[in-house]
């Protein structure tokens, strides 16, 4: 049986809502994408206690979170932010994505539709 205060990670990673499920929980640890204390997990069942450090290496993004407490169920995500302090880095602006479309040079591309209206009037398809 776990020690008093420790709990799987398979179990911590579930419950503070990092995946969907216990099994893609299991899979994150197994893979190497989680460390504990700078220590790479090595199985699901590897223990976490209050005061531990997980990087968490997701799609697009790295999570560094302090353990808190260890939870009792999968409750809801305003209960799940209560097992941990996030100590990410803020994404830099090279991460953050533009909002402004890329701009085309003229004549390159298929016409834009006021383009298309132009042409249409000079060949006389109105």
């Amino acid at each position: 049986m776990a020690a008093a205060g420790r709990q799987r990670l398979d179990k911590w990673l579930f419950f503070t809502r990092v995946v969907k499920s216990r099994s893609l929980a299991a899979k994150l640890a197994v893979s190497g994408r989680v460390r504990i204390n700078r220590d790479k997990a090595s199985q699901a069942s590897d223990l976490v206690k209050p005061g531990d450090v997980l990087t968490i290496t997701l799609e697009r993004r790295i999570l560094v979170w302090k353990v808190l407490d260890t939870g009792t169920r999968r409750g809801p995500a305003p209960e799940a932010r209560t097992l941990y302090e996030d100590l990410s880095p803020a994404p830099s602006q090279a991460e953050i994505p533009d909002a402004q479309a890329p701009l085309r040079e003229a004549g390159s591309g298929r016409p834009t539709k006021k383009e298309r209206r132009i042409t249409n009037r000079l060949l006389g398809r109105e």
